[in-house]
């Protein structure tokens, strides 16, 4: 009888096992990698003065100026970031920055978040510089989730699943994820929070 009772445990942690293997291969198959997840900034430096900071599973920054940028470069990826802003923040994503250390709408393309910009058909939505979006969405005061995907020339932002740009565009190629917080409209008037990132490289 023990004999038996032995056999079913191994045959029981074997099963257990391989389900496990399969489970984790198929997370795995899907290819995306959490950057950030709430628990801690191990995927990210820091450039600039914003006081980014940790609280309750997100990543808040409401003064000064500066970006979170991340430890790895890439070229070909899809990026799914999750987002709240108030109506005065100045946010974006930045990618394929070539210099982890010069971050702005020049070095990078920028998908922006900015409600109050100046000039909104590059606002929320849009790719500064590169492609315009009208009529602008408006991010402010509600949690939104932009879906970037970077493919050679081709440039596709969605937000909120609304596609608002689709544009070719050569200039960049490869580099690092900025995730900004800038000054708007009204100096230090902005709270940016992040709670998920993730990439999957193409």
């Amino acid at each position: 009888m023990k004999r038996w009772s032995g056999i079913a445990i191994v045959l029981t942690v074997v099963v257990a096992v391989a389900w496990h293997s399969g489970n984790a291969f198929s997370q795995a198959a899907g290819g995306w990698v959490t950057l950030f997840d709430g628990k801690n900034l191990d995927q990210w430096n820091t450039i600039g003065d914003a006081n980014w900071r940790l609280e309750g599973g997100l990543v808040v920054a409401d003064k000064g100026s500066g970006f979170l940028v991340s430890k790895g470069s890439y070229g070909d990826f899809q990026v799914k970031a999750e987002f709240w802003v108030n109506d005065d923040a100045n946010s974006g994503i930045f990618i394929r920055c070539a210099d982890p250390q010069k971050v702005d709408s020049k070095t990078c393309y920028e998908v922006n978040v900015y409600d109050k910009r100046p000039e909104p058909e590059y606002g929320t939505g849009a790719i500064v510089d590169v492609a315009k979006v009208v009529p602008m969405p408006k991010a402010g005061g509600k949690w939104n989730t932009y879906e970037i995907t970077a493919q050679g020339d081709h440039l596709v932002v969605v937000l909120n699943g609304v596609k608002t740009v689709d544009v070719r565009d050569s200039k960049h190629k490869n580099g690092v994820l900025g995730l900004q917080y800038g000054q708007g409209v009204v100096k230090d008037a902005g709270v940016v929070k992040f709670r998920k990132v993730e990439i999957k490289p193409l």
